[in-house]
């Protein structure tokens, strides 16, 4: 056989690998995503979709105020909850790798991840009774004399922010973990011989090696969290709507398909520019 026919061979047979893989990201992705995104530009009147092409979803949430807000909301938790999420995981990450000696470290990760083990609605519950007026904090804070009344944390931002940082601490955990432990010792000892002292040598050698890990794991948050509808919807109450609510709204109770099209795909725009913002350090990762 010619080279020509061995190439043709290993092309046919890498095709057939991946035509699994493309038909099933063709069939529930690309086919559904057009879909929805032919449907945003339709328009409900009545109980009827007409399937006249416009704009109008589009202009209704840049115009109607509380859409927009459900969309700031969104940004604003999501925000906060992946820099607390980060501050907490990295020292936490840097225990397990540097402090906690190697035989124990994969029980370490275990107990890290049992939040995982449970269920998220579960997770979800059990924070609101945390939390609420007859909650274990309240209870302990008004039996310290710190507080005359029980605070309202249930069913505010600050729940939801609280509930999610529960959960994507440990995410974040595990991908920083995984590039502290592959972090060569040697980078330290040179940065040593350099005349740095610890501080120097985490900020300007460890922490940027391990920079891809951290954004990894940010990124990740960010799109789980911007998306999620159970933990708001648990621990925020509608106080505060954010866009996943919004959208649920417009299915359950307005039957508005076309408008929770269009808000599905502001929201995935949102996603996409996240992923631009954190391109450079994924390409590094992925390197």
């Amino acid at each position: 056989m010619t080279a020509t026919t061995l190439e043709d061979a290993d092309r046919r047979k890498a095709w057939g690998f991946a035509a699994p893989a493309l038909l099933w990201t063709l069939a529930f992705f690309v086919v559904p995503f057009l879909f929805m995104a032919a449907m945003s530009l339709w328009k409900r009147e009545g109980r009827e979709i007409v399937r006249v092409w416009n704009l109008d979803n589009y202009l209704r949430f840049f115009s109607e105020s509380a859409l927009l807000q459900g969309l700031v909301n969104s940004l604003e938790i999501t925000v906060i909850v992946t820099v607390l999420s980060v501050l907490l995981a990295y020292p936490l990450a840097w225990i397990i790798a540097e402090r906690v000696p190697k035989r124990f470290q994969r029980m370490a990760l275990i107990l890290a991840i049992l939040p995982f083990w449970t269920s998220y609605v579960v997770r979800s519950y059990s924070w609101l009774l945390v939390l609420s007026k007859n909650g274990v904090i309240n209870q302990m804070l008004t039996g310290l004399g710190l507080i005359a009344e029980p605070l309202e944390i249930a069913s505010t931002r600050t729940a939801t922010v609280i509930g999610f940082v529960h959960f994507f601490v440990m995410l974040l955990t595990l991908t920083i973990y995984s590039n502290l432990i592959q972090l060569s010792p040697n980078y330290r000892r040179a940065a040593a011989d350099l005349g740095a002292n610890a501080f120097q040598t985490f900020w300007h050698v460890v922490l940027p090696l391990t920079l891809p890990g951290i954004m990894t794991g940010a990124f990740l948050t960010f799109v789980l969290c911007i998306g999620d509808y159970v933990t708001p919807q648990i621990l925020g109450g509608n106080n505060e709507l954010v866009l996943p609510q919004i959208i649920m709204l417009q299915l359950g109770r307005r039957a508005d398909f076309p408008m929770a099209a269009a808000l599905s795909i502001i929201l995935m725009l949102a996603v996409t520019v996240a992923y631009v913002l954190c391109a450079r350090w994924l390409k590094i990762e992925r390197a």
